[in-house]
């Protein structure tokens, strides 16, 4: 799929170009009645609680209700679709991930561009991945993992949360830029994943911190090195993947999006206050509990990031061969 990037950050850019009397009162009556926040996952996961986190924030400011709704199912793609198709009002927001951006590559047949179809609100957060392995693997480092895969690639499987999810992406990436090859398990979920490797199943995974950092603490999972481009205060002593392969880097964010053509003013009025919120401090620290920290930064800000994202995993897709359609 070709990735219309100069279309999409001119669409996040647009709001620029509108008087600037009728955005102000069109702003200042929104919101009249109850808006709902479209979820493309299940209940209960980082994505849902954040979009819950941030609902209460938004009905406890503007004075109207701001609901989620779970629309789970075929890889993110129900709900991103749902979103996509309703009404540009500003009444129903979406809220994305990354596998948004990793979608528009690996499905070929979607009914829906999440480019040129959504229009960036906000980032709220990133969360950093981490590679892991089992205890039981006798490699200490990246590089140690690397010439045991070498060695000997076909003791090591590769748990994810399923196709196209970030952590097999992230591992894909890895590689990509290792020269190696590892046996892809995919799961229903990340949770799933951790589970069987936990159990020994599959010898290595790539997760949100926020999910596996408990069975780090505990011993019970090897931090071999964080997927960002620095260390990380979550997992103090633990070395980048970067520090072996320069340039590696892999992340999973949310945010605030909303159908195309959202006016401008609405757009500007709720990136305020996704700022504001991830400025709150009880907020901020539920974030970062999660993997976080927020972020805060403009429409366009976030349209990059979207553009920048989808145009890196179309080329790991491209190398991996992975499709989910």
């Amino acid at each position: 799929m070709t990735i219309p990037r100069r279309r999409f950050l001119q669409t996040a850019a647009a709001a620029a170009a509108f008087p600037a009397l009728p955005r102000v009162a069109h702003a200042q009556a929104y919101p009249a009645r109850s808006v709902r926040i479209l979820v493309a996952t299940s209940a209960g996961g980082t994505t849902d609680i954040v979009a819950r986190l941030l609902a209460q924030w938004m009905t406890d400011k503007l004075g109207q209700a701001f609901v989620v709704e779970n629309r789970p199912g075929g890889g993110n793609n129900i709900g991103t679709e749902a979103a996509a198709r309703s009404p540009a009002d500003g009444y129903t927001l979406f809220m994305a991930n990354t596998v948004n951006a990793i979608n528009n590559t690996l499905y070929r047949n979607l009914n829906y561009n999440f480019i040129t179809d959504f229009a960036p609100v906000a980032i709220l957060m990133s969360s950093p991945v981490v590679m892991q392995v089992h205890p039981t693997v006798p490699a200490n480092s990246v590089a140690e993992f690397i010439a045991l895969a070498k060695a000997d690639p076909s003791k090591l499987n590769m748990g994810s949360g399923g196709i196209g999810a970030t952590g097999h992406m992230a591992g894909e990436l890895f590689q990509l830029m290792a020269g190696i090859k590892l046996q892809h398990v995919p799961y229903r979920g990340e949770a799933m994943a951790l589970t069987d490797l936990l159990g020994g199943q599959v010898q290595v995974a790539f997760t949100t911190v926020g999910s596996s950092i408990q069975y780090i603490k505990a011993g019970r999972l090897k931090p071999l090195g964080v997927c960002t481009a620095a260390p990380i205060a979550l997992l103090p002593g633990i070395p980048t993947v970067a520090a072996t392969l320069p340039g590696y880097e892999a992340s999973s964010w949310n945010g605030l999006t909303a159908p195309k053509n959202t006016p401008p003013e609405i757009i500007e009025r709720l990136n305020r206050e996704v700022n504001a919120a991830m400025r709150d401090a009880r907020i901020a620290a539920r974030i970062t509990e999660l993997g976080g920290p927020p972020i805060f930064g403009s429409a366009a800000d976030f349209g990059k990031i979207i553009a920048t994202d989808t145009e890196k995993w179309a080329k790991v897709i491209r190398f991996s061969g992975a499709r989910a359609d």
